[in-house]
């Protein structure tokens, strides 16, 4: 079967209160990406074919900036031909614009730059930020409505040549208590997360809009979901990478026991072991992860080693942090507790293929501070690839 007839036969699944799947009519989907969109991705199937070239081995990549042209040619700049390019343009009650997909794909090949992921609707933000809430609070059939759309866009990601999706099943935000300045580093500002003074404040008493939810309860919800689009992510061949919830914390702060917590070894195992499917992976977080841990530079190898012997590593966020449980700072790349060099190392002994992404970068009083941080962290990051390589 060719493309064009491909997109037309393919079904949508949607989730009824049964919990069985449905197929959306042909003359449905098309009414929601528009008769324009089909040609337009049969007249460009040849992009999907064209990047898949780019996708083996490790190499650098990024989350930030879009793909407007700016943002395209700084990443060219710095050697960063890999991208997770956020989201297409949302349709209200739908999901993703097809057109815009299509769109962001052409731009990055303008410059040699491959489109790999983007990102779900379900981000740290927190419950009572994000766009689709309802999947986390575990309301129905509020939350049917929106698994619906997150199906629509698994389906466009898929047919757009995107194979991977990052998402985040949390309810608290990213949570922090404050910055540390380093004037070793320029008066550089680093982000911090200090547990008693977070009691201290009161946060461990704030609830959100969830109220109180139990480690259960929250795996009711994330199971919710994923019986429902993983099917959807297999028959498009997406990969599905959760990010490690940011920071991991005593069970029952601030009314939640988030689903990695308060053993994020423990969280990572009981999570991995959901699903047997080779869309059922992590966006792992290698900052957030050790966060939770005691010692860091030797307890996220046991990690990487464990999650990559599953083939569930699907992206790594390489941050890096002086500190773990309760207290920590994200610092610079080479000035954190965990030996980056050892991890990439790490990471080609499991047979990891994908992006290594900066994620939170220091800050500082200078302008271009965000740029600069990622630039500092993307030749960092092409050495230690060339490095490791190098090895053989």
């Amino acid at each position: 079967m060719d493309f064009f007839n491909t997109l037309l036969e393919v079904p949508t699944l949607n989730p009824n209160p049964g919990g069985r799947n449905t197929m959306m009519r042909r003359r449905r989907f098309i009414k929601a990406v528009g008769a324009g969109s089909i040609g337009a991705l049969a007249a460009k199937s040849n992009l999907l074919a064209a990047t898949e070239e780019k996708r083996s081995g490790i190499h650098v990549g990024c989350q930030r900036g879009g793909t407007g042209t700016s943002n395209l040619e700084f990443l060219a700049r710095h050697g960063v031909f890999h991208m997770d390019g956020d989201a297409p343009k949302f349709i209200e009650g739908v999901g993703w614009d097809l057109d815009d997909s299509l769109a962001k794909r052409e731009a990055c090949e303008k410059y040699g730059i491959s489109l790999d992921a983007y990102h779900l609707p379900l981000s740290s933000a927190g419950i009572d930020r994000v766009p689709l809430p309802n999947i986390m609070l575990g309301k129905s059939p509020e939350r049917d409505r929106e698994i619906e759309m997150i199906q629509q866009m698994i389906e466009v990601a898929g047919k757009t040549g995107v194979h991977l999706l990052l998402y985040n099943t949390t309810i608290h935000k990213v949570l922090r208590t404050g910055q540390t300045v380093d004037p070793a580093r320029g008066n550089a500002r680093y982000s911090t997360w200090d547990y008693e003074k977070a009691v201290q404040m009161g946060m461990d008493k704030k609830l959100t809009s969830a109220g109180e939810v139990s480690i259960d309860e929250v795996y009711e919800r994330i199971t919710y979901l994923l019986d429902r689009i993983l099917p959807v992510a297999e028959e498009y061949k997406v990969k599905l990478g959760n990010h490690i919830a940011d920071p991991p914390l005593p069970v029952g702060f601030g009314g939640i026991t988030r689903w990695n917590s308060p053993d994020v070894f423990e969280g990572i195992k009981r999570f991995a072991k959901l699903y047997d499917s080779p869309s059922h992976g992590f966006n792992l977080c290698l900052g957030s992860a050790a966060e939770g841990l005691k010692d860091p530079k030797t307890e996220i190898l046991d990690i990487i080693r464990w999650v990559g012997a599953r083939d569930q590593i699907f992206n790594i966020h390489l941050r890096n942090i002086k500190g773990g449980w309760g207290h920590f700072q994200e610092v610079y790349p080479d000035n954190g507790d965990m030996d980056f060099l050892e991890i990439v190392r790490t990471l080609k002994e499991v047979g990891f293929q994908g992006m290594l992404m900066p994620d939170h970068v220091p800050k500082h009083d200078a302008p271009g501070a965000i740029l600069e941080g990622r630039a500092f962290a993307f030749g960092y990051f092409n050495a230690l690839i060339h490095a490791v390589e190098s090895e053989g």
